[in-house]
C-alpha cells in the first residue's frame, strides 16, 4: 500500500465520522449523547455539525496534500489529546455514551494508518516545477 493510499484511507474517516457529524448532527446527539447531557436546543445541533465540518476540512487536507513522513508523524502526534478526550468523556464524565466508541476506534485507526504512512512515506517531497 501506498503512502498516498494510507493517506486517503486517514481521510476517509474524517470524511465518515465528520460527515456523519455534519449532516445528521441530531442523530449523534440522538445515538451517542447520555440523555443527562442533551439540551435539545438548536445550539447542540449546530455545534455537533460545525465539529463535523472541521474534522471534513481536515480530511480535505489529508485527502489533497501529499504527506511526508513528518506529515504521518505529525497528524498522529495531533490525533492524541483525542484519547484522552475519548476517555475522560466516555469513562470519567460520561457524557458520551458506549457508541461513540466508534469515535475512539476512528482515532485508533488513523493513529495506525500514521505509523503505517510514516513507514511508506519518503522523508521529503521533490519540488516539481
Amino acid at each position: 500500500m501506498s503512502a498516498l493510499t494510507i493517506q486517503r484511507l486517514l481521510a476517509s474517516v474524517f470524511f465518515l465520522l465528520g460527515g456523519w457529524a455534519l449532516f445528521f448532527p441530531d442523530s449523534v446527539i440522538a445515538l451517542g449523547v447520555n440523555e443527562p447531557y442533551r439540551s435539545g436546543s438548536y445550539l447542540e445541533t449546530l455545534l455537533m455539525a460545525c465539529f463535523g465540518a472541521q474534522a471534513c476540512i481536515a480530511g480535505t487536507f489529508a485527502w489533497f496534500s501529499r504527506f511526508t513522513k513528518a506529515s504521518f508523524i505529525a497528524y498522529g502526534v495531533v490525533l492524541l489529546p483525542f484519547f484522552v478526550f475519548n476517555y475522560w468523556f466516555t469513562i470519567r464524565e460520561p457524557v458520551l455514551n458506549s457508541l461513540m466508541l466508534a469515535d475512539l476506534a476512528g482515532n485508533v485507526v488513523m493513529l495506525g494508518l500514521c505509523y503505517l504512512g510514516w513507514k511508506k512515506a519518503p522523508r521529503r517531497l521533490v519540488a516539481a516545477d
